[in-house]
């Protein structure tokens, strides 16, 4: 028997993309941002992170890494499990309108 060589990365046509998820971590962040009365710009610089990146993320298009999800709870000046909290808030509320 012989061994199959050992392939780094995703399978081909795999995905980490959960529409779901990303739309209600963006609901979080852009609840958070709002109640804070900051600017998505300002919240942008705040967090280093590019406005139109942090737009697409807001509208649950993209899904951030961990790094940009610390650095937006940072500029939040919130922690991330308050984020999280949020997020799952969310999901619930989106599984109940449904």
């Amino acid at each position: 028997m012989q061994k199959r060589p050992i392939q780094r990365g995703r399978p081909t046509g795999a995905t980490t993309f959960d529409a779901e998820l990303a739309q209600a971590f963006g609901a979080a962040v852009r609840a958070l941002r709002t109640e804070r009365g900051i600017a998505q710009e300002m919240l942008a610089n705040l967090a280093n992170v590019e406005r139109s990146h942090l737009g697409k993320i807001e509208r649950g298009e993209h899904t951030p890494t961990l790094a940009i999800i610390f650095k937006i709870a940072g500029a939040l000046e919130c922690s991330t499990a308050v984020l999280m909290t949020r997020t799952e808030a969310q999901l619930t509320q989106g599984k109940v309108s449904e």
